[in-house]
């Protein structure tokens, strides 16, 4: 497994260097075959990401975006990643491809959805929440350990039932890109890098994985504690 960890001074700073490294890869991928397709998850730490990669000047018309999660509630509300993943594109118009979460049934909106998903991604971009979870996928809820579906459902987490990629679909990518970034993840990070099994967040499986976080000063600490 490949793996590139960086440490940048600011959130700014991690922003504009995610953007910059996602437009990279979807034009080596379009260059390569017309078509890039990535999966992005939720939450308010990537937002600031979305509205770099909005100036990139793309074939928008040619990327396809999955998500990875998706909170159960209204389109257009304030808890969906959707809303905020649109607002921070702003005028790009890429192919977004939305979990169903306003059907009556969400098991069968759950398989609907798995059936569109890729063989793989070019790109997955996973947070970390300071529990340790990524996607939606939290310690000691069943979905967790799903090994047959692609897609599940959750039960309430933080309010919310959550339709969400699970660990077999987390795998299939080209790439897992981590964005860490927010208020008390730093235990959380460390764990990732350490690839403790006790967070679900270590159980994601790729051939090529970037980490990259403002925590400053993170690595010294994950050096110092491995050399231990």
């Amino acid at each position: 497994m490949t793996t590139d960890i960086r440490e940048f001074p600011s959130h700014d700073a991690l922003s504009v260097a995610s953007a910059a490294h996602i437009a990279t890869r979807a034009r080596e991928v379009l260059a390569e075959r017309g078509e890039f397709v990535m999966a992005l998850s939720g939450g308010h730490s990537p937002l600031l990401t979305w509205r770099y990669l909005a100036s990139e000047d793309l074939e928008w018309e040619r990327i396809t975006i999955f998500q990875v999660d998706e909170r159960v509630a209204p389109h257009g509300h304030p808890d969906r990643n959707l809303t905020g993943l649109l607002e921070g594109l702003g005028s790009r118009r890429p192919r977004v491809v939305a979990m169903p979460v306003e059907e009556s049934d969400l098991d069968a909106a759950a398989a609907d959805y798995a059936a569109l998903l890729p063989e793989r991604f070019d790109l997955l971009h996973l947070g970390l929440g300071p529990d340790g979870h990524t996607a939606s996928l939290v310690e000691g809820d069943p979905v967790l350990e799903e090994r047959g579906r692609l897609v599940a459902v959750t039960g309430v987490y933080q309010e919310r039932r959550r339709m969400t990629l699970t660990l077999p679909a987390l795998a299939r990518t080209e790439e897992t890109f981590w964005l860490v970034s927010g208020q008390g993840v730093r235990g959380a990070l460390l764990q990732l890098l350490r690839a403790d099994p006790a967070i679900p967040a270590s159980r994601v499986e790729s051939s090529r994985t970037l980490i990259w976080t403002d925590e400053t000063g993170v690595l010294e600490e994950f050096e110092n504690t491995a050399s231990n």
